[in-house]
């Protein structure tokens, strides 16, 4: 199997990780980025593990946006000095 840039796979023995979508090729290794969100190396010695998945299947990981939570403030307690008598 040829695998090029933007190609969608899936490793025959790692069906947990999902579809991939390859992001990097180079002659020893190629760089895919999972369904599950994770970026992974796969050697070219393992290659043959990999096969073609339809395009559709690809859904690209977005992780949730992080909202900014807002702590109430604490109030200031101010000492109030009584004048001696």
């Amino acid at each position: 199997m040829s695998i090029r840039r933007g190609d969608v796979v899936s490793h025959s023995t790692a069906i947990e990780w999902g579809v991939g979508k390859v992001v990097e090729v180079s002659p020893y290794r190629v760089s895919i980025e999972f369904n599950d969100g994770t970026t992974r190396k796969i050697a070219c010695s393992h290659f043959t593990s990999l096969l073609p998945a339809d395009r559709a299947s690809f859904i690209p990981f977005t992780p949730a946006p992080k909202v900014a939570v807002k702590t109430p403030r604490k109030k200031k307690v101010v000492a109030v000095k009584q004048p001696v008598s």
